[in-house]
């Protein structure tokens, strides 16, 4: 581990390629921001996700503004996508009301040079440095929704350190963006690695798995890759719906999965849905998958998400806040953990930045955006079904492979409304499709756009499909 992940450095980001104009203003708001993510996430973190991010302009537009960073890399794009670009937009939105979205791109003119290393010189896998130490067992709160997977995940850590057995693998944790998957992926990997430091514990994202499988096919060195995944004694790959119709890839990762079970080791994968439900997934993956332990983690309820308020509260020595606005945010903010406890950090950090007591009051008004957000919040699943219904498909076809403009043109229809009506980013709305990439998603949105202008019947379906869908 460099000296420099003990040490953060607020200096300006690196500049890995061309940028918009940056205002005076919002550099100084990128700067409270990076503070503000330093606090949160633990020097270890930011150094290695959050320093290289480089702030590249504000985009403006009628549904709300855009922030765009970049970072240098395929892959670390993907894992701030997934890990912090709500936590970023929570942040940034104190300071700009209006933000609606974070858009983390690749830096031009590195996309070629995917490093070895992953980003402040962490080897990738890295059994420790990538394990968040904030994400343990111990600072997991249970409730109902999460019980089954929690209890899953102690179990396998317990059954690979003491070589006993835990009466099931693999394990399987699904469950939607924020519900705390990734969290307890770390807290097995890093109680494995206290209790038995030796260990081989190996942690990377299905979209990683297939950028080293590819590269070790170009440099006709796929032994070595073979090699070093299944030496494992644990094995974790977070997100395996990445991988859906991607035909080689898959191969790998089902000569991989049976070779760590077969030697009597580890696998804990995740994925946004139950295996029954991935798409563009080989059936015999999904019939290994689901052999082992599938563990659901569900929407946290009222009480669940009032104790984890509590508890997050109750590591922050200095912030002060009534009983009355933790029970306010629990029922308010109920889409995922993650911006639940964005809500309570933003709060904190204004009300510190202005020198206001939290309130009801201050608490209604820092938060006016996210109120009206939760007021009436459409899900992706209720556009696919509005928009199949309306065009006569079945659900089905909105994910399917298939091409034909019966069914290309729904679809494109039903990814623009999910972008202009849910704040979920675009790969978020990709997976949802049937595991499409981003930029399938944002050629929709672009081309539904232009569509809108000369094709007056396409522009009254929809706004009736807006509509029907406001209620």
């Amino acid at each position: 581990m460099r000296a420099a992940a003990d040490s953060p450095d607020f200096g300006a980001s690196p500049d890995f390629g061309a940028s918009a104009p940056v205002s005076e203003e919002l550099a100084r708001a990128w700067g409270l921001v990076r503070a503000h993510l330093l606090a949160e996430c633990g020097a270890r973190a930011f150094n290695s996700w959050l320093k290289p991010l480089h702030l590249c302009g504000l985009d403006s537009g009628l549904e709300g503004q855009e922030l765009r960073l970049s970072v240098p890399s395929h892959f670390m794009a993907e894992w701030v996508r997934n890990n912090f670009a709500e936590r970023i937009r929570l942040a940034f939105a104190v300071h700009l009301p209006m933000l609606r979205s974070v858009a983390i791109e690749v830096a031009p003119g590195r996309i070629a040079d995917e490093p070895a290393d992953g980003p402040g010189g962490l080897p990738v896998p890295a059994p420790v440095a990538a394990f968040e130490p904030r994400y343990s067992f111990d600072r997991f709160v249970v409730g109902k929704s999460n019980e089954l997977a929690f209890n899953a995940a102690q179990a396998m850590a317990s059954a690979v350190t003491s070589g006993g057995n835990a009466g099931f693998n693999p394990l399987f944790l699904h469950g939607g963006t924020g519900l705390g998957k990734t969290h307890l992926m770390h807290a097995i990997g890093s109680a494995v690695l206290r209790a038995r430091p030796s260990a081989q514990v190996i942690y990377l994202s299905a979209e990683r798995f297939m950028v080293d499988f590819l590269a070790a096919l170009r440099a006709r060195d796929t032994i070595s890759f073979k090699q070093r995944l299944r030496s494992a004694d644990l094995l974790m790959v977070d997100d395996v719906q990445f991988i859906a119709g991607k035909d080689s890839t898959q191969e790998e990762f089902f000569h991989t999965m049976n070779e760590i079970i077969s030697a009597g080791k580890w696998l804990v994968i995740s994925a946004d849905r139950s295996p029954q439900n991935l798409e563009g997934i080989e059936s015999r993956i999904l019939s290994r998958l689901a052999w082992g332990l599938v563990a659901d983690i569900n929407p946290a309820d009222f009480e669940l998400r009032y104790n984890i308020l509590r508890t997050k509260i109750g590591s922050m020595p200095h912030a002060d806040v009534p009983d009355e606005v933790i029970q306010f945010l629990a029922r308010k903010i109920v889409a995922n953990v993650r911006e639940l406890e964005g809500a309570l950090n933003r709060v904190i950090a204004y009300g510190t930045l202005v020198n206001r007591r939290v309130d009801m009051d201050f608490t209604r008004e820092v938060l006016a955006d996210v109120l009206r957000a939760h007021s009436r919040r459409l899900t992706i699943d209720e556009i696919q079904r509005r928009v199949a219904d309306h065009y006569q498909l079945k659900l089905n076809d909105l994910m399917s492979p298939r091409r034909a403009r019966e069914v290309a043109r729904p679809r494109q229809v039903a990814m623009y409304l999910a972008k202009m009506l849910t704040p979920r980013s675009l790969p978020e709305i990709g997976r949802r499709f049937g595991g499409r990439d981003h930029t399938t998603v944002m050629h929709a949105v672009k081309r539904i756009e232009a569509l809108r202008a000369t094709d007056h019947d396409l522009d009254r379906d929809i706004a009736l499909l807006r509509r029907q869908l406001d209620g």
